[in-house]
């Protein structure tokens, strides 16, 4: 019997995080053929440089598409999924894949999903059926939509989704993969890595011995004209509480130059002692590094996801997670100075909180391997080539 062929498009250094051990069960198992596909930020230095983390972890990159319109704005997210569309149609065109699998909910993710769409390939959705702010969640369900097989993570998104009007057969709830590496570091008693020696970074070098705090906060795009006066809160925040922090560039959404013009800006005109900056780390060193912090700020899905399986305190800022399904770990605020600073006094007397298995326990690559092997795609095709 031959192999399926199955695409993964992977278009964002996140989504790499989100995917890798889904990846690695692709790979592994006897009845698929992964064929992996690089484009937009995943591509850019700039943005973390995933293709050559990619490529380091042990797998092939089988494509490029260079699509991103660095803009930082609304046009440039547009721009983007445009030209990713005609140069996906183009690839998948000449490779002929059984199955595509797009993941979550990024504007890169619709190219992914209108092409392989009107191409009629069976189109695998992983991550879908959630709630949040930004312009994500209409990218996501609009992904719900086009998708012929959805797996979810949690029992609630698998709710919506079959709310949404899809067969229920078709809905497989497989966890979350990104838990799957949290599982590998959660036992870790002590960090295993210099995160100075082996990344780099910018900034001060706070004696962070006796606790850190890590700080992700991204632009959001519906709001993506305020990013430079949100950031300033923040920052002035962890300036302020003056304890060892780590903080993490934004991500590629509009807004993004308002963020980092906003960092850089207070960098210019303050003396901060305490912050240090990094581009990227590699997904265990990553998720090791948040696991032994004391508390994550900002808005990034990783404070939802990931740190509620490992039980880390988190202080969430605006709107950009809203409606997540979240646990107890997560204290949310607004963009506002005195209650971020506040809010993490609390989680950091707090300290951690007990396992919360919402988004899975830990073995969602195999499950989501095994669910698209048994999917019959051949068979679901509407179109032979």
């Amino acid at each position: 019997m031959s192999r399926i062929k199955i695409c993964v498009v992977i278009t964002a250094r996140a989504s790499y995080s989100r995917i890798r051990s889904a990846l690695q069960a692709i790979r592994e198992h006897k009845e698929l053929d992964l064929f992996l596909v690089v484009a937009a930020s995943a591509l850019s230095d700039k943005y973390g440089a995933a293709a050559d983390l990619i490529e380091s972890q042990g797998f092939t990159i089988d494509a490029k598409v260079y699509n991103l319109m660095e803009s930082g704005n609304l046009a440039g997210q547009a721009k983007t999924t445009g030209l990713g569309i005609i140069e996906l149609s183009n690839l998948f065109e000449n490779n002929k894949p059984d199955g595509v699998v797009t993941i979550a909910d990024r504007y890169e993710t619709m190219s992914t999903a209108v092409a392989a769409s009107y191409m009629n390939i069976p189109l695998i959705h992983i991550q879908g059926g959630e709630v949040t702010g930004n312009i994500d969640e209409k990218v996501r369900h609009a992904i719900t939509k086009l998708a012929d097989f959805h797996l979810v993570s949690t029992e609630k998104a698998k709710q919506r989704v079959i709310k949404m009007g899809e067969e229920h057969e078709k809905i497989i709830v497989t966890g979350c993969p990104s838990i799957d590496i949290a599982e590998r570091v959660s036992d870790e008693e002590q960090l295993s890595f210099d995160p100075y020696q082996k990344y780099g970074g910018v900034g001060s070098l706070p004696d962070f011995k006796n606790g850190y705090l890590v700080v992700m906060q991204h632009p959001v795009t519906t709001e993506f004209e305020l990013a430079r006066n949100q950031i300033r809160e923040t920052i002035e925040a962890i300036t302020a509480l003056n304890m060892p922090t780590f903080w993490f560039w934004p991500n590629v959404d509009a807004g993004t130059d308002g963020t980092s013009k906003g960092i850089r800006d207070f960098r210019e005109k303050n003396t901060i002692d305490n912050i240090h900056f990094y581009r990227n780390m590699e997904p265990e060193d990553f998720l090791s590094f948040i696991k032994h912090s004391k508390c994550l700020i900002g808005n990034s899905s990783v404070g939802i996801r990931e740190c509620s399986y490992l039980g880390i305190p988190v202080v969430n800022i605006g709107s950009r997670q809203s409606g997540r399904e979240r646990g107890e770990n997560v204290i949310d605020v607004g963009y506002d100075k005195i209650e971020i600073i506040d809010a993490i006094k609390k989680q950091v007397n707090h300290g951690y909180y007990k396992r919360d298995e919402i988004y899975g326990n830990g073995n969602a690559g195999a499950r989501i391997a095994n669910a698209i092997a048994a999917a019959n795609l051949t068979s679901s095709k509407k179109l032979t080539y």
